[in-house]
């Protein structure tokens, strides 16, 4: 009896680790190689606008629900602003009072949030800004910080994850005298393009948006898609073309290069231009990072934008399981026969925009990890911290799990003066509003609160993985005067759906 028992415990432990190794060896995923590039680059629409009698320069943004054919013959059930999937371009300039009446015509309650956007806490879009299903919603701000590529996502507590992989998602445009002064690529949609990359998974029709087996990190697809075209190509009539990558991925890490190996020059991070071109054959976005760069075509060449493994120190199941094994074929340039020559880019672009550290007046500690921030999951009604209007402090977050997060924060962009233990590398120096944080990673960044005081009405700082933010990796904080005490968050609005 014993020896019977004793080998039904061994076939059951072979067949566990016969099907975990088969989970393991299917794991990941490649379309290196096997993409057609057979699709012309959609380019989203420069959003219309008017300007008020007030000045102010007006936007209009509906959400939507429809179909979208990705593949001929099959439609998808999708979100977007304005259509049936993503939304158009916003663009606005420096000292512009803007303005955007939203309107929900979704089943569902959701938000607007502008990432990356200084603006006061009421219309930042976040989780106490809902929209309800059939209302509108019409913040207004002065744009006050320099050019820069920001985008546009929902930001309900809870179903972030659900809205953004819907389809809800477009770009806002920053421009400033310093931008414009520069000899930089700036054709929107000719030698400027919008790279808005998304992973995606099918079945059947529809979009599969389940988590597979062991995927902590949250959805992966198994597939690219650049401004919702799949396998695309864009072709291109300039010796020099800006490319602003956006991570619209909800959990997905990329390192982006070309696949020739060839060298690009990275000019802006999250929050804007950096202080001098960068040579890089390599640039890594976790979920919501943004980066400008120019590469140079040769006439007639065809290259392609490439997804590589990533390099992160993620370990042998976190490596596999958190996506870093997959490799994606993204964009196919093709090069015009005849090119239009472009100048050398600037050997300087720009002067550092974000705080050294050296003025900040406190200095706070975040530990993160899916239990949430300092150990506790974010709670609506609770203001986890106040920051005093007009001063810089350094924050210092850790993360002390095993597998990968990011960090974002509201309304601010930020320096990071160091990673672990040494200085950044050359990459992150630029502006930033949303830094990768590897297992057991560590950051300190430098940011001012400037924008205006408002004790009832909070920001946010989370994870930026979102399945890790709707579980509740997320905190809240004010910005007060001086001596002024934080208030109490609005009621929780109708609609929330989490935690």
């Amino acid at each position: 009896m014993l020896l019977v028992l004793g080998a039904l415990v061994t076939l059951l432990a072979l067949a566990i680790g016969g099907g975990v190794t088969l989970v393991y060896v299917n794991a990941a995923v490649s379309t290196v190689g096997s993409a057609e590039f057979s699709n012309e680059l959609a380019i989203p629409p420069l959003a219309p606008s008017r300007l008020r009698p007030d000045g102010a320069r007006e936007f209009e943004l509906e959400m939507r629900s429809g179909r979208t054919e990705f593949r001929p013959g099959q439609a998808t059930e999708t979100w977007g602003f304005n259509g049936s999937y993503l939304g158009p371009t916003l663009r606005a300039r420096r000292g512009e009072r803007v303005a955007v009446t939203v309107r929900n015509q979704l089943p569902e309650a959701s938000s607007v949030h502008w990432h990356g956007m200084h603006l006061p806490a009421a219309m930042d879009g976040g989780p106490h800004q809902m929209v309800q299903a059939g209302g509108a919603w019409s913040p207004q701000w002065t744009v006050d910080q320099p050019a820069a590529t920001l985008w546009y996502h929902p930001h309900p507590h809870g179903v972030t994850e659900k809205h953004v992989q819907r389809g809800l998602a477009g770009m806002f445009l920053l421009d400033d005298e310093v931008s414009e002064s520069l000899p930089l690529p700036r054709n929107y949609g000719v030698d400027d393009l919008p790279v808005i990359v998304q992973d995606v998974k099918f079945r059947g029709a529809e979009f599969d948006s389940s988590h597979a087996m062991f995927r902590d990190t949250g959805f992966l697809g198994d597939r690219t898609m650049v401004n919702g075209t799949l396998t695309p190509y864009r072709e291109v009539g300039d010796e020099l073309i800006r490319l602003r990558l956006l991570n619209a991925s909800t959990a997905r890490i990329y390192t982006f290069g070309f696949a020739d190996e060839r060298q690009f020059s990275l000019i802006g991070t999250d929050g804007g231009l950096m202080e001098r071109p960068l040579a890089l054959d390599r640039v890594q976005l976790s979920p919501g990072e943004r980066a400008e760069i120019v590469v140079r075509m040769r006439a007639g060449e065809r290259t392609v934008l490439r997804g590589n493994k990533l390099d992160a120190g993620l370990g042998f199941w976190n490596q596999r399981f958190a996506g870093g094994d997959d490799t994606f074929d993204i964009l196919q340039l093709r090069a015009a026969e005849t090119l239009r020559p472009a100048p050398e880019l600037p050997s300087v672009l720009t002067r550092a925009s974000t705080p050294d550290g050296s003025d900040s007046v406190r200095e706070r500690r975040f530990d993160i990890n899916l239990a949430g921030i300092n150990g506790k999951p974010m709670a609506m009604d609770r203001i986890d911290l106040a920051v005093t209007r007009g001063t810089a402090e350094t924050w210092i977050v850790h993360n002390n799990d095993g597998m990968p997060h990011n960090f974002h924060i509201h309304d601010v962009q930020f320096r990071v003066l160091a990673r672990n233990d040494g200085p950044p590398p050359a990459e992150l120096t630029g502006p930033k509003d949303t830094v990768f944080l590897p297992p057991n990673a560590t950051v300190t960044l430098a940011m001012r609160f400037d924008g205006p005081a408002d004790p009832n009405s909070p920001y946010m700082y989370h994870c930026h993985l979102l399945w890790h933010e709707d579980q509740g990796m997320m905190g809240q904080f004010v910005v007060v005067d001086a001596g002024q005490s934080p208030g109490t968050p609005p009621p929780m609005p109708p609609g929330h759906h989490g935690h």
